[in-house]
């Protein structure tokens, strides 16, 4: 492969909250970098995933989703970041539902039309339907919507068809050298990833509202003696959400510390001491200036 054939660029996973962007970008990528949970709007972070080979390389943008709701601080952060990663981009590919088109699923469409660069369909969670010929109807209705680029069915879970995907998208970059160093898979740190990792067992270990009113910060990430030595505070908005997240006797911090730790130890590739404390800052995803602190800065 010659330096003239070789392609990269970007492609921005988009769609509504939980459609399965997350989960397919880690597939895509072919490790885990994006967390994800069955809540809505756990990816709160535009992260990159890269993905290598010797004839091209894929620049993944994984967003929060794309929705219309604007109320708080934290929901137009995320609007902001998820609308950012749509700009800039060679190719967009947006994600829907195998179970076919909702209300939900309209405002990232208009918005992906709008960019003027090809669009690639992705009907994800096709792996939920007993009989693959319903996406033939599915199929039609969404050539209707837009002029597509690619209509292509996957299951982000079983990584049913993303090769083909992947295929797809290539077709869509331009040819140019790489722009990452070839053993890089991300843009995001080793920090940030920990966090995002004790992050995930939350939205995971708890239901109701409290995974939301939560924010994760490294304190301390130091290597010694052959272990990774990992310190980290979660951040509740209200007093009576701490003893929820710390549970009786300390059991479920303790769970979601363990499961994160696992976790870290396969991404770090190394042994993990992880030491985590909850603490109240009131108000935070409706501060600025806590957002700010605690990571949540626009990103381009």
């Amino acid at each position: 492969m010659s330096e003239t054939d070789f392609r990269c660029g970007l492609a921005t996973l988009a769609g509504r909250p939980n459609v399965g962007k997350s989960t397919l970008l880690n597939n895509l990528v072919g490790q885990k970098l994006s967390i994800t949970s069955s809540r809505a709007q756990t990816t709160r972070h535009r992260l990159l995933g890269i993905k290598t080979s010797d004839s091209a390389q894929i620049i993944y943008v994984d967003t929060p989703g794309l929705q219309t709701d604007n109320k708080g601080m934290m929901n137009r952060y995320l609007n902001r970041v998820a609308n950012a990663s749509l700009q800039g981009v060679d190719c967009i590919v947006l994600l829907i539902a195998a179970s076919g088109w909702t209300r939900a699923d309209e405002y990232p469409l208009q918005l992906a039309m709008q960019q003027g660069i090809p669009v690639i369909l992705a009907i994800n969670k096709m792996d939920q339907l007993k009989d693959r010929q319903q996406l033939l109807p599915l199929i039609e209705e969404s050539h209707k919507k837009m002029n597509f680029a690619e209509i292509i069915p996957v299951s982000a879970l079983k990584t049913t068809n993303v090769d083909n995907l992947q295929k797809a998208i290539l077709k869509y970059l331009p040819v140019q050298a790489p722009l990452y160093p070839v053993d890089q898979i991300s843009d995001r740190s080793e920090r940030f990833l920990v966090a995002e990792l004790v992050r995930e067992q939350i939205f995971r270990g708890l239901r109701q509202e409290v995974p939301y009113a939560t924010a994760v910060s490294i304190e301390q990430f130091k290597r010694a003696k052959g272990a990774i030595h990992i310190d980290a505070t979660i951040w509740v908005d209200k007093e009576g959400q701490k003893p929820i997240l710390i549970g009786k006797d300390g059991e479920r911090l303790k769970t979601i510390g363990s499961r994160a730790r696992l976790a870290m130890q396969k991404l770090l590739g190394a042994k993990v001491h992880l030491g985590l404390w909850v603490k109240v800052r009131e108000g935070w995803a409706d501060s600025e200036r806590a957002l700010r602190s605690l990571g949540y800065a626009d990103e381009s």
